[in-house]
């Protein structure tokens, strides 16, 4: 099994995400950084508090490394017009070097969309345009140019130049474990799927389901990659979070991504790297 890290830019300081990042990018046992996206720390006492936007976030942090490959896990949609997004998602990949993870998802957060004024929508309404999105998305990415006509969305003979390095496009990591929209989503447009449960039983047990949408549609499973979290706190020792990511390896998990909760520090990384090391 692989393993990455996430470090959420929420409650944390640039230097401070910074020096994880840049000590991870000499540790070969982690393959991938992360962030999330965000404008208002989420699963706190503060939501107000400290919270750095994704994209210049992950953008920088590119900058400041030349190994990982770096994502956003994952993207609200809601928040950027796709072909906008698609152009960001593009001129990122070629400025890492085409390192670039491509994490979507249909958005989720009433409190910072009402703040903000984003017009959020009910869950059938976020799942239509996230459904748009992806397509025009993969259109822009696919295609010289795109012609799309949705309720959410309408492309007039649009393009996307440059692409980027990775053809046709980043690998597209859709979050998420819907049976209803995200799975037959995730069978159609995504090279990585990440679980956000915990359990391994429940993950078995959502791939199966998300096999037989690929099923559906004539598509290989083993083209999609897929993903879980493990947290590491304060509180959790490299010994227990190792025995979580052995699990996870036995059930046939892809990835493992580690979320280091904040105050961020390098310190934790060569301890953490060397217990996972050892998982089979």
């Amino acid at each position: 099994m692989r393993f990455g890290f996430k470090t959420s830019p929420q409650m944390t300081t640039w230097d401070d995400m910074l020096a994880v990042w840049k000590a991870a990018d000499d540790i070969e046992v982690f393959e991938s950084g992360w962030n999330f996206d965000h404008f208002y720390p989420i699963f706190t006492d503060d939501p107000h508090g400290p919270c750095m936007e994704a994209w210049v976030t992950l953008t920088a942090l590119a900058q400041e490394t030349s190994r990982l490959r770096v994502g956003c896990m994952v993207n609200g949609m809601v928040y950027r017009h796709p072909a906008v997004f698609a152009n960001m998602a593009a001129t990122l990949d070629i400025t890492s070097g085409g390192r670039l993870e491509l994490g979507v998802g249909a958005g989720w957060n009433e409190e910072e969309c009402e703040a903000y004024g984003i017009d959020l929508g009910t869950l059938t309404e976020r799942f239509d345009r996230f459904e748009e999105s992806l397509a025009v998305l993969t259109g822009l990415f696919e295609n010289d140019t795109t012609d799309f006509s949705g309720k959410y969305f309408t492309l007039k003979n649009a393009a996307l130049n440059p692409k980027g390095p990775q053809t046709p496009h980043p690998p597209i990591c859709i979050g998420g474990a819907g049976e209803k929209r995200t799975l037959p989503l995730v069978a159609k447009y995504a090279q990585h799927w990440n679980f956000p449960g915990f359990e391994p039983d429940e993950f078995v047990a959502t791939r199966e389901v998300l096999h037989a949408r690929c099923a559906d549609i004539g598509r290989d499973p083993s083209e999609i990659m897929t993903s879980q979290h493990l947290v590491y706190t304060a509180d959790t020792s490299v010994g227990e979070l190792a025995e979580k990511a052995q699990a996870q390896s036995e059930v046939g998990l892809d990835l493992s991504i580690v979320y280091l909760a904040p105050p961020h520090s390098p310190a934790v990384l060569e301890p953490l790297a060397e217990a996972l090391s050892q998982v089979d």
